[in-house]
């Protein structure tokens, strides 16, 4: 996935931490062999080059990310859309890495989104059909679905307190001895430059985060960053900076942290808030930061 993965956990003595990291290893690895859109073999890149209409036999846990991700497409009105991985090529921010001249569109033809109308889930058989010619990206979901393979794995070896991460998505269960929570820095989005915005105590609960400030690409004095609007077409140019977002499982905060970013600072908030979310959401307004808190029905510590 192009990053590090962590996991911090407190274990019995004589547990055999060399198995441990291996299985850890093991998982990641895994999901990296199914979703990567870098890897030409993965599972993934297989679907994203079979005809369409034609079923193609993916892992179940494949199968479960691509309809967590076209259900959250679903429910943000499409704001999240695994279906935007040539608009992501198009401009400079996927696997073919190609340089960036003008305005970038994506190739003619391709369709931009993914919903019930264009790509077939079909988890109980383990496969998948595409009925429109569109490009799957995984990017905004399957590093939080890593993260919750990390913590079944641990939970596998009976580790209960722990706090395990990839990048800047992270998963906590349980607390540390004595009772104290875990504690994970929240990164202010500043460009070119890894600040501290502040720090977080979570006691089993998910966060991830999207922004604007780690990937960017710039045109003609403008910077556009990573996410992509699947409605306009192009990067995300709102005032949202950052989101964060807890939750249950590190991929659906993954999926949503994004989907909020792309809505903005009024639609995105509102959203949440409908929905009981716990979300953090920071606003650029030139040199000026500004932060708006979202609490849902859950109490985070």
């Amino acid at each position: 996935m192009g990053t590090r993965y962590t996991a911090v956990f407190y274990a019995p003595a004589a547990i055999d931490a060399a198995a441990v990291d291996a299985s850890l290893s093991a998982a990641v690895d895994k999901v990296d062999r199914q979703m990567s859109t870098w890897n030409p073999m993965s599972d993934l890149c297989r679907v994203n080059a079979a005809p369409e209409n034609t079923w193609i036999s993916i892992p179940d846990e494949l199968a479960h990310v691509l309809e967590t991700g076209l259900q959250v497409g679903l429910e943000s009105q499409g704001a999240f859309d695994i279906g935007v991985g040539a608009l992501v090529d198009a401009w400079g921010f996927g696997p073919s890495q190609a340089p960036v001249v003008g305005l970038p569109t994506a190739p003619p033809g391709m369709q931009l989104s993914a919903g019930a109308a264009s790509l077939d889930v079909d988890r109980k058989g383990g496969q998948v059909r595409k009925r429109a010619p569109i490009r799957i990206d995984l990017s905004g979901i399957a590093k939080g679905y890593g993260v919750d393979q990390l913590a079944h794995c641990l939970e596998r070896w009976g580790i209960a307190s722990y706090l395990v991460g990839i990048d800047g998505e992270m998963l906590a269960r349980g607390s540390k001895p004595g009772g104290q929570a875990w504690t994970v820095a929240i990164e202010k989005p500043t460009y070119g430059v890894r600040e501290l915005a502040g720090t977080m105590e979570l006691i089993d609960a998910a966060i991830a985060s999207s922004g604007d400030y780690r990937h960017w690409v710039e045109i003609a004095g403008k910077r556009y960053s990573h996410t992509m609007n699947p409605v306009l077409q192009q990067p995300s140019t709102n005032r949202v900076a950052g989101v964060t977002v807890l939750g249950a499982t590190c991929m659906l905060a993954d999926a949503w942290a994004t989907a909020l970013l792309v809505l903005g600072e009024h639609d995105g908030v509102k959203l949440a808030r409908e929905r009981d979310m716990d979300a953090l959401f920071t606003l650029r307004d030139g040199e000026r930061l500004e932060e708006i808190w979202v609490t849902g029905g859950r109490a985070y510590a």
